[in-house]
């Protein structure tokens, strides 16, 4: 049974890089991310497909193209029209043929794909008609709740169109019936409660979708978060915990928001410095299972 990797572009979008670098001086971070007139630095909302012989297997949507034109121009949404669903026609696939969907967490930044694009006068409808959605139960129960520090990060109807679906499974531990035992599944809480990062194996090292926990490849930097982050130094101890797992292992870290970079393995230097290696900025069908 033949397993591959791909990356996938979803819509892109610019944001304050301040925001995105949190207490890191600008003098430090325009250095990796230039920024416009507008101080805002250009993001990719990247997806994860693992083919698993006849099953296709989604981590994230990226932010799709459910906001209105307003709110598109005011979140820094690059593209209107619905990229993700652009970039599965051109591989031969469409969103009825994702059996699974896998979400770190709720804000509309990874999960507004899943809705069909904008329709004035239209209330939103959810894609993917036969996937299973496994979301994390703290991640879930915040959506549902959400504090007001993220209140705006969600999408007020996402949730009940999952729950209605009836294909949502709610997960409390390391592994997923959808997904199987082979994927383990790592719970964060720096960022927002239950993130949940997976981790696939490979013939070359475990690789583990980096989510909101290490966005990009600066951000494998152990004291750069973002300010976005609900307790930064807690994101600096789970990196820390993370990349102890999986650098003795040769792991890599895909990348959701860095427009540059897909792929790359982790590295520590003799300094106790955390980097990365062999970055690739876009992954086609990568064998997991040749070395």
């Amino acid at each position: 049974m033949t397993r591959t990797l791909t990356s996938l572009l979803g819509n892109s979008q610019r944001l304050d890089g301040g925001a995105m670098f949190g207490n890191a001086p600008r003098a430090l971070w325009e250095r990796w991310a230039a920024p416009d007139d507008a101080h805002r630095i250009p993001l990719a909302c990247r997806t994860m497909l693992l083919r698993d012989g006849d099953r296709n297997i989604l981590f994230e949507t990226g932010i799709g193209a459910f906001f209105s034109p307003e709110l598109r121009d005011r979140f820094g949404v690059v593209e209107s029209r619905h990229v993700l669903l652009d970039e599965l026609a051109r591989i031969g696939l469409s969103d009825a043929d994702i059996d699974v969907v896998v979400l770190s967490h709720l804000h509309f930044d990874h999960a507004g794909g899943l809705l069909a694009p904008y329709e004035a006068g239209a209330a939103p409808r959810l894609l993917f008609p036969k996937a299973t959605f496994v979301v994390s139960r703290a991640a879930w129960d915040r959506a549902c709740a959400p504090h007001a520090r993220d209140r705006a990060s969600y999408i007020p109807e996402l949730q009940p169109l999952l729950e209605a679906s009836g294909r949502l499974e709610i997960v409390d531990g390391e592994t997923s019936r959808a997904l199987g035992p082979s994927i383990r599944l790592h719970a964060s809480n720096g960022h927002t409660p239950g993130l949940m990062l997976a981790e696939v194996p490979s013939a070359r090292g475990p690789i583990v979708f980096g989510a909101d926990l290490v966005p990009g490849a600066p951000w494998v930097h152990l004291p750069i978060t973002m300010g976005y982050d609900r307790y930064p130094e807690l994101v600096i101890d789970e990196k820390r915990t993370l990349f102890e797992s999986i650098v003795p292992k040769g792991g890599f870290l895909f990348f959701t928001h860095d427009p540059d970079v897909a792929l790359a393995r982790v590295t520590l230097d003799p300094k106790g410095r955390y980097g990365t290696s062999e970055p690739l900025g876009t992954v086609v069908a990568l064998d997991l299972d040749a070395a």
